[in-house]
């Protein structure tokens, strides 16, 4: 019987040694994933750069640090007055005033250039000094998002919190395709009802419940899946519009989510940004204890 026990012990002991280090890799890569999540977010042209975001009117709104201006750049930027960013419908154009230099990519700016909106697939951005302004287009409406490398909320960002790293949170699931990709309704903090394309949704058991996600596509080239979700921690220990989570494109039938990988849209950092909000289908009536949490901004 001690024999039996013995060998029962030790079978016990092995594979806990077996198990440990798969997990101990699993969690260093979630961890290693959390960095780079930070590092991109802290980045130059990281969200938390963003100081702005002025919608441009029909004709011509003038920018620089001048109060009087239409775009006001923060003090000390840039020129008072230094230049002109001109909408004639779709067409978005700069020229800059003289005292004031800028690039678009390589080019210094000269004379009166186009400037290519985000949903363009190859936005144009004018960088002058620590400052860059590109074009952004929503729902017909087109504007100027202002990045600063020396934005206050850069400055002053304390790091991100998330939930302990727990395994079953992540998830393999079914992934049941459509025929054809088809339109998802996604509003968005602008009140606006954009539309993306989904290719279908995954279908999986968590806390007991069975759930499903619709994915969706933010470009017929894209690479992963998308997925805008709402759980029962959002706006409690999570940013309450909701959260972004990314999975491989779906293998023999199967797409994996790991909800260690969750994280806050940018709204969760700045007013200037125009995040979609999960649809319907995506508010899970579950707790999902995973993932990034709420970040504490002052007013938030």
């Amino acid at each position: 019987m001690r024999s039996e026990i013995a060998l029962g012990l030790a079978l016990l002991v092995a594979a806990t040694a077996a198990a440990a280090p798969a997990d101990e890799a699993y969690r260093a890569e979630v961890r290693k994933w959390r960095a780079a999540r930070e590092a991109r977010l802290t980045a130059d042209g990281g969200w938390l750069t963003v100081a702005g975001l002025f919608w441009l009117e029909e004709g011509e709104n003038r920018f620089g640090t001048d109060p009087a201006g239409t775009i006001v750049l923060p003090p000390g930027s840039a020129p008072a007055k230094a230049g002109i960013f001109t909408r004639k419908g779709e067409r978005v154009t700069v020229a800059l005033l003289p005292g004031a230099s800028g690039r678009l990519g390589d080019k210094p700016v000269q004379g009166t250039v186009v400037m290519r909106p985000d949903t363009s697939g190859a936005s144009d951005v004018l960088e002058m000094g620590n400052l860059s302004m590109n074009v952004i287009e929503r729902g017909g409406r087109y504007g100027i998002r202002l990045k600063d490398k020396n934005n206050p909320a850069r400055k002053s960002f304390t790091g991100l919190k998330w939930f302990d790293i727990k395994e079953e949170y992540r998830v393999e699931a079914r992934w049941v395709a459509y025929p054809e990709p088809k339109p998802v309704s996604l509003p968005n903090v602008l009140g606006q009802v954009e539309s993306m394309a989904s290719p279908g949704y995954a279908e999986f058991t968590l806390a007991g419940k069975p759930l499903r996600l619709d994915g969706v596509l933010e470009s017929p080239q894209a690479e992963q899946l998308f997925f805008i979700l709402r759980d029962q921690t959002s706006g409690k220990e999570t940013y309450g519009g909701g959260r972004f989570l990314y999975s491989d494109l779906p293998k023999g039938g199967k797409v994996v989510l790991d909800f260690n990988e969750a994280y806050n849209p940018p709204c969760a950092f700045t007013d200037y940004a125009t995040c979609p909000l999960p649809p319907p289908q995506n508010r899970m009536p579950i707790r999902v204890e995973a993932g990034e949490l709420a970040y504490g901004r002052p007013g938030h």
